[in-house]
């Protein structure tokens, strides 16, 4: 589909009415925006990269372009939502499904690798907040695909009950330099040098808030119960489903207590995976509609399995961490997902060829 409108001013108001914006003032996608940004994915305008739903649109580059352009990505930043587009569109993310529920999930995109760099996108103090050009624009392109190419509309097809701000946009970097152990990508099998997204439907950062005394042996392990503590919120999804994935970001100081300790990345999650529980009766005593039968003593894990649990380094240091509960449903469970983010795609800019003729 194409508008036409008698100037930018007009557009806006005509992308608005056609319920094309997330609410929020957009760019208006012009062809040469456009173009500029398929050109900088390095892929064709027509390459489909699959069926998103609930809609069932297209997910081609070009609209994917479109919708960039409209969240005021920079070239460099294609990428990054080309890499993200493509992990939601794994089946086994669920994104019909997700899209569809009256629980308040959003896609959680955590980068990795060179690509951080080259675009800046924040790892450190209000990484998930405003003030981060790179962060907004790709976590807000991925959302306006879903609403322009998924169709996922309020009330409509987009049925969260509430919803959350990372409903608007949800991404930001894991702070490699500040952690004490492998980046997350590397720990979900991808080489040092390489450039990733790791994804997740996440509801809106739980604070955990904790104290460390470096005089006090047990630091350590009190703020592994409080992370866990936060994991097996009664009131969350998973505590009352028993699985899901969850977030886990720690700030650059929590995660030295943790390593300083003797734990690694993999320790720490088996730990809250062992220790994130209820029991059945007190499940049940809170909420009868999914818990199912058997004795009121029996151990309820709030995360199935370590490997459920996405903890990275992210945040300023100081007093808190975050939690991201899920959703915990689906076909897939609320899978997590990774894509490598290709960049240096070699191609020649048309204009600059035009220039130099």
């Amino acid at each position: 589909m194409m508008f036409e409108a008698d100037d930018e001013a007009a557009a806006l108001e005509l992308l608005h009415d056609s319920s094309c914006t997330d609410g929020l003032p957009v760019v208006i996608p012009t062809p040469e925006r456009v173009a500029r940004l398929v050109l900088s994915s390095g892929l064709d305008a027509d390459l489909d990269l699959g069926s998103m739903g609930p809609g069932g649109g297209a997910a081609t580059v070009e609209k994917i372009a479109t919708n960039a352009v409209m969240a005021g990505c920079l070239a460099d930043h294609m990428p990054v939502v080309v890499a993200a587009i493509r992990a939601i569109l794994q089946p086994e993310f669920d994104l019909a499904e997700m899209q569809a529920t009256t629980h308040s999930t959003a896609p959680l995109t955590i980068v990795n690798g060179p690509v951080v760099r080259h675009c800046d996108i924040a790892a450190g103090f209000g990484a998930l907040g405003p003030g981060h050009r790179a962060n907004a624009s790709i976590g807000r392109a991925v959302r306006l695909c879903m609403m322009n190419i998924g169709d996922a509309r309020p009330g409509v097809s987009d049925m969260a009950l509430l919803g959350h701000p990372g409903k608007f946009g949800f991404c930001l970097a894991e702070d490699e330099a500040a952690s004490p152990w492998e980046s997350l990508a590397a720990s979900r099998g991808h080489a040092a040098d390489e450039s990733v997204v790791t994804v997740l439907g996440a509801e809106a950062p739980h604070s955990v808030v904790f104290t460390n005394d470096a005089d006090d042996p047990d630091s350590p392990a009190r703020l592994l119960r409080a992370l866990a503590a936060v994991i097996a919120n009664t009131g969350s999804n998973n505590a009352n489903f028993g699985g899901g994935a969850v977030a886990v970001a720690l700030n650059p100081e929590h995660a030295q207590v943790l390593a300083d300790a003797g734990l690694t990345r993999a320790d720490v999650q088996r730990e809250l995976q062992r220790t994130a529980v209820n029991t059945r009766g007190h499940l049940r005593s809170i909420n009868t509609g999914f818990i199912r039968s058997g004795d009121d003593a029996d151990v309820i894990h709030a995360v199935r399995r370590p490997d459920d649990i996405v903890l990275f380094v992210a945040g300023g240091s100081g007093l808190y961490s975050a939690v991201f509960p899920s959703w915990a449903a689906g076909a897939h469970r609320n899978a997590i997902v990774s894509e490598t983010v290709v960049t240096g795609e070699a191609c020649e800019l048309p204009w600059a060829a035009s220039a130099g003729s």
